[in-house]
């Protein structure tokens, strides 16, 4: 058989096509199949990191709230709770429809984020051992299902702090 000058590099373009389309047609499915795309983005871990953590100085000294996100660069976690040496009560919330609603879990999605903000999402400490000010600094645990305890060190801002311009 004798070939045309270039053929060979056309070959091998036209045979590289076919199996990236045959590999994208394997991920897709009906979703039942265990070797679906959805089993197999969920089944890698999860990559999270926290930032923008804060806490506003509380105005009274029983209660207090707390700010950060999560964001997550590999499959979805759940945070399930939060400790603090600062209360032995600290609760979850979220704001659904301009009403604090407490929450038992926050799904982390796969390569996304979660944000607890100011008339958000959020912390409460109850009971406060102490009422924190301003520049001290609060130990708080993050408790996830599948990355387990994650410790941050949420500084205690003005009242009326903005993370948008940070004041």
């Amino acid at each position: 058989m004798r070939h045309r000058p270039g053929s060979h590099a056309g070959l091998l373009a036209v045979g590289a096509l076919v199996l990236a389309a045959a590999g994208t047609l394997a991920g897709c499915g009906s979703g039942d199949s265990p070797s679906s795309s959805a089993s197999s983005a969920s089944s890698a871990g999860p990559e999270l990191k926290v930032t923008g953590a804060y806490m506003p100085a509380p105005s009274m000294d029983t209660m207090a709230a707390g700010f950060f996100t999560v964001t997550n660069s590999g499959g979805a976690d759940t945070l399930t709770s939060v400790t603090s040496d600062l209360s032995d009560e600290v609760t979850m919330h979220a704001t659904e429809n301009g009403a604090m609603q407490e929450k038992k879990s926050f799904a982390v999605p796969a390569e996304g984020t979660l944000d607890f903000a100011s008339g958000g999402n959020h912390l409460m400490f109850a009971k406060l051992t102490h009422k924190p000010e301003q520049g001290e600094k609060v130990s708080v645990e993050l408790h996830f299902a599948k990355s387990g305890t994650v410790r941050i060190s949420m500084p205690v801002k003005s009242a009326t702090y903005n993370p948008k311009t940070g004041h």
